[in-house]
């Protein structure tokens, strides 16, 4: 079985700018560096909205950074589905992150025809140790008749 992707990082950009305006993906603070089967890859170029007092990324934002990953991870696997919808959302804040951008990666670890559930991990840019360790799982409309 040959792996697909339904849309590549650029059609991503494309849609969530055109049915997500809210995100401004085009402020370049949210980024889809990476879209591979079933998995992807985004950064955060936080700048001071997205800090706490002391100067670090706030929980929210992280938060928000792993949600979109994973709906990054799922367009790639499926397609533009806008009303695809986070059930679930678990994090854990594991150390401050360093100042700079933040990456997401998703790997999608199950995909089903209703749900899909993903494992992210949150790394200051240039480390390897996990700033926050999330999972997901999305609500997939019934239309979309998507199996592995």
């Amino acid at each position: 079985m040959t792996a697909t992707i339904k849309m590549t990082a650029d059609d991503i950009t494309a849609f969530l700018t055109n049915e997500f305006p809210q995100i401004n993906m085009a402020s370049g603070t949210y980024v889809v560096d990476e879209v591979a089967h079933l998995a992807a890859t985004l950064r955060l170029n936080a700048n001071e909205h997205h800090l706490r007092p002391g100067g670090t990324i706030s929980g929210p934002a992280m938060m928000t950074l792993a949600d979109l990953a994973m709906y990054v991870a799922l367009l790639g696997a499926i397609g533009p589905v806008a009303l695809a919808v986070t059930t679930s959302l678990n994090i854990n804040f594991l150390r401050k992150p360093s100042p700079g951008a933040l990456l997401a990666h998703c790997r999608l670890i199950k995909l089903g025809k209703r749900l899909a559930v993903g494992d992210i991990a949150l790394r200051s840019e240039g480390s390897d140790a996990l700033v926050a360790h999330a999972t997901a799982t999305y609500a997939i409309p019934t239309e979309n008749n998507v199996v592995l």
